[in-house]
């Protein structure tokens, strides 16, 4: 059976000023069944997702997927960061992005450098999180056991087997959310998606799937 039809846009978003760079790809055949907002790591930008086929693979199976490029990185570079790497950026900064690009409640992918952003939207905002993947994200430190118990948000955690220390270390605090799934990736790297896009995309295809 052919998969469906999808079609890729590029745009920018125009926040306070400055433009942020973003890759959307939506379904053509059929309305989409969830809105995925993809993130990224320092050394990555949407382009990654484009490449490795995650944004085409979510569009064919019915999701739209909205890939960013976060302030500073990719063709955002002359977009302002809200907070230095490490820091926690204010909720505020991705609660303007899904305004601004008109979406409502999504599942958000974080891989790493992203956690910086995703963290504090999710426990400030966790009404407009429909699902969370995160993928071994920084900042996971700077919240209390406590507080992830309260988070009720469905969450698929992802890390590579050979991400050490920062895959264990950003489990280790993740696995305190309330309602979890663990999906580690044999012998993959801290970019562990990259090692096996089948993986990574069956993985995350099935985890939308029971949100449904």
């Amino acid at each position: 059976m052919a998969a469906a039809a999808a079609e890729i846009k590029e745009g920018k978003l125009k926040l306070e000023g400055q433009e942020l760079f973003y890759r959307w790809a939506s379904p053509t055949e059929q309305l989409p069944r969830l809105s995925v907002l993809l993130l990224h790591g320092i050394r990555f930008s949407s382009e990654t997702w484009l490449n490795l086929g995650t944004l085409q693979e979510l569009a064919e199976a019915g999701y739209q997927a909205v890939a960013i490029d976060l302030p500073g990185l990719g063709n955002s570079k002359e977009f302002t960061a809200p907070a230095k790497v490490g820091d926690l950026a204010p909720d505020s900064f991705l609660l303007n992005v899904l305004k601004g690009l008109q979406l409502d409640a999504v599942v958000i992918i974080s891989p790493s450098l992203s956690g910086m952003y995703s963290l504090p939207f999710l426990f400030s905002h966790s009404d407009m999180v429909k699902g969370f993947i995160p993928v071994a994200p920084i900042c996971t430190e700077k919240f209390s056991a406590e507080q992830y118990r309260n988070i009720q948000t469905p969450t698929l955690i992802v890390y590579g087997s050979n991400d050490k220390p920062m895959g264990e270390e950003s489990f280790n605090n993740l696995k305190h959310l309330s309602n979890n799934k663990v999906h580690v990736m044999n012998g993959a790297p801290h970019a562990c998606y990259l090692s096996n896009p089948k993986e990574w995309h069956q993985t995350v295809l099935e985890f939308l799937q029971n949100l449904s």
